[in-house]
């Protein structure tokens, strides 16, 4: 086999056998292919696109090009994923809460990307912690405490990673097959036995649509299963911040408010309790999603969450008594001020990428790569669709390094609104499950 007859044929519309893409994603991993040649397949994937077989084997052929994790516990190998919004912390939540009932949630997760929050951007607020651990350390964490959020090592699905940096170049970031192979490759490779898709839709996602949404949404789960990985998904609602701040130890706090039973009623905990649901049928541990939810909730209630959220913390570096000190251990930014707007009115709608960039430019996230993230910087108290604000009422608070950075960001908040003399209809959190 060779790199151009395997171009040429997807260029041509040829169904490429399994082996012909086990051999391209080998040969991405180990540089017998070039940049150019990964673009050119990246492009003719974008262009013709892929057959339900070739999605699945490109799938499988880069999770299989570097380690696959395998377990031997007493219980269910479970995950999360989540296509990316702002304030969307759910897995910090969610992860302790299957850990408390008995699953195993080995969470490989990822940085910001774009205007989006990362999970392990913010699970590193806290101070100590480190989410860089060897393999080993991750199964012993996994074992201990029943879940460990930690960043992938260069092991896992090198073929993703290099194919991914040559779409960022090459225009074919958007493609749905190549999204769904490069974020599943990864999943995978933690050796699941069931999996829940967030696909996230609306102003503060990537799919602004739902038949976007939609359309991704199927190819994940469709792919998955396929895959061997039992799998569903929720489409949920990104027009606004799934939690009440956007910014990584803000959103830290949020979690924590849900953790200790202060905010078990907020459109986080809404979402983290319907996933849940979903993957405790799929793991054979709720005979439904309702009964599922409940049992996600019941762990914020008694306890057990913030317990298992608690060692983990101390795991991974963090301090031993965060969870009972958490406001005094998470960093505060040095300048906070509110932001108003100039009549009154109620918020018909709000641009959610604006409010994600402009956490970015206070320094909460990267606008290239190997920036130094500020963990304290965001904005809390965010106003919600269908909230009152004015001159005397704020659309949030912003939490910045300095006066200059939170005077533009001031104007960037203030321009992401939208109001009206009427309450718009209100969002559903949750549009719709994919099987």
């Amino acid at each position: 086999m060779d790199a151009r007859g395997i171009i040429a044929n997807l260029r041509d519309r040829k169904i490429l056998s399994a082996a012909e893409i086990k051999w391209f994603a080998n040969g991405l991993a180990d540089g017998q292919v070039s940049d150019a040649q990964g673009g050119a397949f990246a492009m003719a994937a974008f262009l013709n696109k892929l057959s339900t077989g070739e999605r699945v084997a490109l799938t499988l052929a880069m999770r299989d090009s570097g380690d696959v994790l395998s377990w031997d516990l007493p219980g269910p190998v479970i995950d999360k994923h989540s296509t990316g919004g702002i304030g969307d912390c759910v897995s910090l939540l969610l992860a302790p809460a299957l850990a408390a009932l008995g699953a195993y949630v080995p969470m490989v997760s990822g940085r910001g990307l774009g205007h989006t929050g990362g999970t392990l951007d913010k699970l590193e607020s806290i101070p100590g912690l480190n989410t860089e651990v060897s393999e080993e350390r991750f199964h012993q964490i996994v074992s201990n405490v029943g879940t460990a959020i930690v960043s992938a090592t260069g092991r896992i699905a090198p073929a993703d990673k290099r194919l991914y940096a040559i779409r960022d170049v090459t225009g074919t970031v958007e493609s749905i097959d190549l999204i769904t192979a490069s974020i599943l490759s990864k999943k995978l490779a933690a050796g699941l036995e069931s999996l829940v898709l967030d696909v996230k839709v609306g102003s503060g996602a990537f799919m602004k649509t739902l038949d976007d949404a939609s359309a991704l949404a199927q190819s994940l789960v469709s792919t998955a299963n396929d895959a061997g990985c039992k799998t569903s998904a929720l489409i949920t609602d990104m027009n606004q911040p799934c939690a009440g701040s956007v910014g990584n130890a803000l959103e830290v706090i949020e979690v924590m408010k849900v953790l200790s039973g202060q905010d078990v009623r907020s459109i986080l905990a809404e979402v983290t309790c319907a996933l849940g649901g979903e993957l405790l049928v799929l793991a054979g541990m709720a005979k439904d999603t309702s009964q599922g939810a409940a049992q996600i909730g019941g762990t914020f209630s008694d306890g057990s969450a913030a317990e298992r959220f608690a060692r983990m913390v101390t795991e991974l570096g963090g301090p031993g008594d965060f969870v009972e000190r958490w406001r005094d251990r998470l960093p505060a930014a040095p300048v906070v001020q509110d932001v108003f707007l100039p009549e009154d009115g109620i918020v018909s709608t709000i641009d959610g990428e604006a409010l994600g960039l402009a956490v970015v430019r206070l320094g909460g996230g990267r606008l290239k790569g190997g920036d130094r993230i500020d963990p304290a910087v965001g904005l809390s108290q965010v106003a919600l669709v269908g909230d009152h604000v004015g001159p005397k009422t704020p659309i949030a608070k912003i939490h910045a390094p300095n006066r200059e950075a939170a005077d533009a960001a001031t104007i960037a908040v203030r321009a992401a609104y939208v109001t009206g003399d009427t309450a718009p209809d209100s969002l559903p959190v949750i549009y719709r499950s994919v099987c």
